[in-house]
């Protein structure tokens, strides 16, 4: 749940990227903190873990407006995505608003996206969260692979395999090129910021 900052009327909201080790999430991350430099906070925070790494930092969004008479703060994470890492991605989870799973479009990826798919649903539900109620917007990334000849699987197939009953916003996307990076993220806080406001008002 978002925390609110009444001293400087600020709503800081977190999102979080997720999906399997590899898939292309500090990618994003460094591309929108990059891109976006002018609309971030401090610096960028990486702990880095033995073969992956948890990012963060502070992001305000320019032009969403304010809820309730306060500004918004938008903190983004990624999460570790190699299976042994799991207790730090419950943590990283917790209090999230908001969720970018980064799916890998290797076609020998595909079960692998599956997995931390269902790894993000059993984590939100140890939360007393529900993946279908969470805002929740789906990346395909490594789009741009394609172009070297790399076996990628058809995005049909990827909206198939993933979004078939989850039903949320899809974007495929290089992240690495930027592509369809800033989309996925313009979604995914459309959505976080609409369900924040439907929280406050039945706060009331």
């Amino acid at each position: 749940m978002a925390i609110f900052n009444a001293k400087n009327r600020v709503i800081e909201c977190k999102i979080v990227y997720y999906g399997p080790g590899r898939g292309g999430k500090t990618t994003n991350l460094e591309y929108i903190f990059k891109a976006f430099r002018k609309q971030t906070t401090g610096e960028m925070v990486s702990i880095d873990t033995k073969g992956d790494r948890t990012l963060f930092f502070d992001f305000l969004p320019m032009g969403i407006g304010k809820i309730r008479g306060c500004d918004v703060s938008i903190q983004l994470y990624t999460v570790p995505g190699q299976v042994k890492y799991g207790s730090t991605r419950k943590m990283v989870l917790k209090g999230v608003d908001g969720i970018v799973f980064v799916a890998d479009s290797l076609e020998v990826r595909r079960t692998d996206n599956l997995f931390s798919l269902k790894d993000l649903q059993q984590n939100l539900a140890e939360q007393n969260m529900s993946i279908f109620e969470v805002p929740l917007v789906l990346q395909y990334n490594k789009r741009d692979l394609a172009e070297e000849g790399i076996p990628l699987i058809p995005v049909e197939t990827m909206d198939g395999g993933l979004n078939k009953k989850l039903k949320v916003p899809s974007y495929p996307a290089s992240a690495l090129k930027g592509t369809g990076v800033g989309a996925t993220l313009k979604e995914c806080l459309k959505l976080t910021l609409r369900n924040l406001q439907q929280e406050l008002k039945w706060a009331r």
